[in-house]
């Protein structure tokens, strides 16, 4: 049972909570009340704020549907106008850009261009529109005249600006090839670049609009005729510079230029010249001719000739493929790509077929030359063979694209000039091997024979072109001819391109054949000598001759590739005819010789007829040594050492014996007229001996 005094308690506490919960009911019930209040005011409220609204709405739509609808109205009124006036301004354009088209684009490209895209407007708008409009043949006229303004514009400026390129900027092209430091080729500025944007934007527009491809034909025309005077120039240049002190730089043979070309003129290749101031290097040596001149037939002032020739023409082609490599690159800026290969190909024709005549005009020369049997004349085609070939590569990148036959040009050029390169070398050895034995036409006193100084002559010549001289004789197989075998790896996949080794081989063999048709013939020239001592003199100094210019050049070496003892070959033959001229002394000395004298003994009297033998030994003696000297000493051994050699061997032997001879019949009493017998001393027979060979003693 709960205490009284906890009960009490508790019903106290129920009692407050129940006054707190009634107080909250009724703090509830009155927010409910404001709440109610509220929210009817609110109603209220919107419900007029809704008819507001809808009065408004009522009012405002019409008078904006309305606006919208004059907004539309301004609209088509504004373009109306707008197209009446586009269309309105066509028929303007003719009389607003007459005056332009009439005085050209001269000086005023941009200007111009702008009213031609105006009346190409024109015509376009009239010919969809109104095409019987008169508008549309007025529009169009004004369009073809200033099409044919631009197009005279076009020529106007190619003409009064393409300038032919000086033969001083062409040779520095050429030669910047072989600058040692690399350095950036500047490229040839053939229209000034103002100019070069109008013809290009000239070239642009009458593709795209004019519909006009007449201005390709007037462009390779100009540049055409430009470069091929350019060439031309080049040529009349250097046969100028060639005939002062100096020539411009030749790209036959390589040189490092630091100056231009009328600073500091280098050396050109001389083919024929240099070959000539060899043997006269060997002839200052007493190798050849009467005390050591030459027979050769001087042929200085036709050598520069060719030399001047052969230089013009090697430049020419170098500057060519320059100039044609410069015009591409001109024409690709001005041209459409899909015209670009035939233009190219029309444009260098004239100056191409040009060099292609002349390359035929010295192989017809050089065909003349062979028939003359003048084959120094010839020698014109190696160094332009050579240079055509090593400028190939060039020149077919440069023709890439171009027609069959242009292509085909140079390589039927160097077919040509191989041919008849190769026909030269057939007959120059032919010609070696049946020179005529004309009498007249020999050394009186022995002397190196004109065809021998002059096949050593053109056989130095091929020193300089041994790969093309190679070349020359494989492209006609002559390798049949020289039973050379044929390896299939010393050629390349072209039928006319070998081995270097295997052109050496063949050129060797060559080379052999010529030396060898020279014996031959030497051989027969010599029996033309009546004195067999003079022919042994006229053999030994062409043998001489042949073995020191062989041993000066590399033609020994060249020699050597297929004959090892061509060397020691020529030496036994040398020796072999000295040993035949001292035969010639052998009627002299057989009359004092010990084993044709009887032994007299001492204090014995001579009988008369042993007396007459001593005499007649003695003045036979005497009278073989004043003909010989005397017949002798116009005989001529060019070569120094070879003519102290033989006098010094001879005059050993006459000495001894004649030494031998005087001694053992100086006292014996054959003669009361002594110095009628005794003429000579030992020693003046040596002097005698050493007078011989020598016109001025």
């Amino acid at each position: 049972m709960i205490p009284p005094q906890e009960a009490s308690v508790r019903r106290r506490e129920i009692e407050d909570k129940l006054k707190q919960e009634e107080e909250t009911l009724s703090f509830i019930r009155d927010s409910l009340e404001k709440s109610d209040q509220l929210t009817k005011n609110m109603v209220s409220i919107l419900s007029s704020f809704e008819s507001r609204l809808m009065k408004l709405e009522n009012s405002i739509i019409p008078v904006h549907k309305q606006t919208e609808n004059l907004q539309r109205l301004q609209e088509n009124v504004e373009k109306t106008l707008s197209c009446l006036d586009h269309v309105i301004s066509y028929y303007h354009v003719a009389a607003d850009t007459e005056k332009i088209i009439r005085e050209g684009p001269t000086g005023r490209l941009e200007e111009y261009l702008g009213s031609m895209a105006k009346i190409q407007k024109a015509v376009e708008y009239f010919q969809d529109n109104n095409p019987d409009s008169p508008e549309l043949n007025k529009v169009k006229l004004l369009f073809e005249r200033g099409k044919e303004s631009l197009e005279s514009e076009f020529r106007s400026l190619m003409t009064r600006h393409s300038k032919v390129v000086s033969p001083i900027l062409i040779l520095d092209l050429i030669s910047s090839e072989e600058e040692l430091e690399v350095q950036e080729e500047a490229p040839l500025e053939h229209l000034p670049e103002s100019v070069l944007q109008d013809v290009i934007r000239i070239s642009r527009w009458l593709v795209e609009y004019g519909r006009n491809q007449d201005f390709m034909n007037v462009y390779y025309q100009i540049r055409s005729s430009q470069l091929d005077r350019s060439i031309k120039g080049l040529r009349e240049h250097f046969r100028k510079s060639s005939s002062s002190s100096g020539v411009p730089y030749s790209p036959a043979i390589p040189n490092k230029r630091k100056d231009t070309p009328t600073k500091k003129p280098v050396k050109r290749p001389g083919t024929i010249r240099k070959a000539q101031n060899l043997l006269k290097q060997y002839s200052q040596h007493g190798l050849d001719g009467k005390k050591g001149g030459s027979n050769l037939i001087p042929l200085e002032g036709r050598d520069d000739m060719l030399d001047v020739e052969t230089d013009a023409y090697i430049h020419c082609i170098s500057a060519f493929v320059k100039l044609a490599q410069s015009e591409y690159q001109l024409l690709m800026d001005v041209i459409p790509e899909h015209h670009q290969k035939k233009t190219f190909d029309s444009l260098i024709q004239d100056a191409l077929d040009g060099l292609m005549l002349e390359g035929e005009n010295i192989v017809s020369a050089a065909r003349k030359a062979i028939i003359r049997h003048d084959f120094s004349a010839v020698l014109t085609v190696f160094p332009i063979l050579r240079h055509l070939k090593q400028t190939k590569p060039e020149f077919d990148q440069v023709l890439q694209g171009t027609a069959a036959s242009t292509k085909n040009k140079l390589p039927s050029l160097i077919t040509s000039m191989e041919t008849v390169g190769a026909k030269a070398l057939e007959d120059f050895a032919d010609n070696i091997k049946n020179d005529p034995d004309k009498e007249y036409n020999m050394p009186k006193d022995g002397t190196v024979h004109e065809l021998t100084s002059n096949a050593i002559l053109f056989l130095q010549q091929l020193l300089d072109f041994q790969e093309t001289a190679g070349a020359m004789l494989a492209s006609q197989v002559l390798g049949d001819t020289y039973n050379i075998p044929l390896d299939p790896r010393e050629t390349s996949s072209s039928a006319t391109s070998y081995s270097s080794e295997f052109s050496k081989r063949l050129l060797s063999t060559y080379i052999c054949k010529v030396l060898g048709n020279l014996q031959l013939n030497l051989l027969s020239k010599s029996k033309v000598y009546e004195d067999p001592a003079l022919s042994a003199i006229f053999l030994h100094n062409n043998y001489n001759y042949i073995l020191k210019a062989l041993e000066k050049s590399e033609l020994i070496q060249l020699v050597a590739v297929t004959q090892k003892t061509a060397e020691r070959s020529y030496r036994e033959h040398i020796e072999q005819q000295i040993q035949t001229y001292q035969r010639s002394w052998l009627k002299v000395t057989d009359y004092i010789t010990e084993k044709n004298i009887p032994v007299f003994q001492p204090g014995v009297k001579l009988r008369d007829k042993e007396r007459q033998m001593i005499k007649e030994r003695f003045k036979g003696f005497n009278d073989g040594l004043e003909e010989l000297c005397k017949i002798q000493k116009a005989w001529a051994i060019p070569d120094t050492e070879q003519r102290d050699k033989i006098r010094q061997a001879q005059k050993n032997i006459v000495q001894e014996t004649y030494g031998a001879f005087l001694h053992r019949y100086s006292n014996v009493p054959f003669t009361k007229n002594t110095e009628k017998y005794i003429k000579y001393r030992v020693e003046q027979v040596g002097d005698m001996i050493d007078r011989l060979f020598d016109t001025s003693a």
